[in-house]
């Protein structure tokens, strides 16, 4: 019988935690013995207005089961948020092991034409600042322990790109950046800070009705991502900078790579041109790294048929 990844005596803050995804991995990281810090300050898919109700019913569910867990409200969009959601944590359970940035906005698909200076601002302050600002409140504390383990939520439309999507697209992308960066600096420190790019039926994804409507039930559901973030928390994960895609009951490592390529000591525009072909070619490629040729919701549906195959 396989042993149980238990997470007894840990702590973690897990944001965007009153519904879909964040309340998933909430909810497994409770069961496994975790005690959890409920963030969600409840509002609407482009992250206006307040509602207390999503964050107090995680809550409810995790003690009504005998987990320990409680409920914070603050965005990560302030600094003053997110330093609140980590006091939380040291103040009602002594420590924070744990944060899993998962909280998130989703604006109206839009084209490029349509975007604007402040569409990108709200977007950024929630994906990645609020990202940024969770990891600056609880990094002292993990420093001090010498322990802690981050996980970032990235997309599959950072790098594969997305139609309507440009907003999250280049935020999710900038997590890419801020996962594989702060690694370097954490590996000494004794945190490990890793990042999925998920897929499951939540709010964004309903927006998407042309996604939406070909799901078949039970292949996209949120419970399908979180046992790998628990993974990714747990003491005996060892990886570090790493981007894990997970969708319908599919884990997979997401590496960039690069063609063998043309090298010359005196390029000139011409042989780029005449080597262009050889450039490109992915028989080429350098390593063990994958590359998608699609954007992501087409990435998504061959994932989404691959559970139905063997379901």
């Amino acid at each position: 019988m396989e042993k149980e990844l238990r997470l007894d005596g840990q702590v973690a803050l897990v944001t965007g935690s009153g519904r879909g995804l964040g309340r998933a991995h909430a909810l497994l990281l409770a069961a496994r013995g975790a005690a959890v810090v409920v963030n969600d300050p409840g509002g609407s898919l482009e992250g206006d207005g307040e509602d207390r109700m999503p964050a107090d019913g995680v809550v409810e569910d995790i003690t009504s089961a005998g987990g320990q867990a409680v409920a914070n409200f603050d965005s990560v969009a302030s600094e003053a948020g997110a330093s609140a959601m980590v006091a939380a944590a040291i103040d009602h359970f002594g420590r924070i092991d744990i944060v899993v940035n998962n909280a998130g906005n989703f604006l109206p698909r839009r084209s490029f034409t349509e975007s604007s200076s402040e569409s990108f601002a709200k977007i950024w302050a929630v994906h990645t600042m609020g990202s940024i600002n969770v990891i600056r409140a609880a990094w002292p504390h993990m420093v001090g322990q010498g322990y802690g383990r981050i996980v970032n939520t990235a997309s599959h439309t950072g790098l594969l790109g997305s139609r309507g999507s440009l907003e999250y697209s280049v935020a999710k992308a900038a997590i890419l950046g801020l996962t594989k960066t702060l690694a370097l600096e954490a590996a000494e420190l004794g945190i490990a800070v890793n990042a999925i790019a998920p897929g499951a039926l939540t709010r964004p994804v309903n927006q998407m009705e042309e996604v939406a409507q070909l799901v078949p039930p039970g292949a996209f559901e949120p419970d399908l991502v979180s046992p790998t973030v628990l993974w990714l928390c747990h003491p005996e994960c060892g990886v570090n900078g790493e981007v894990l895609g997970v969708m319908s009951g599919t884990t997979t490592r997401i590496k960039i790579a690069e063609t063998q390529g043309y090298w010359s000591s005196t390029p000139t525009p011409e042989a780029i041109r005449d080597h262009f072909t050889h450039i490109m070619a992915e028989e080429t490629l350098a390593g063990s790294g994958l590359t998608f040729g699609q954007e992501a919701e087409t990435r998504g549906m061959e994932l989404m048929m691959h559970y139905i195959s063997h379901a």
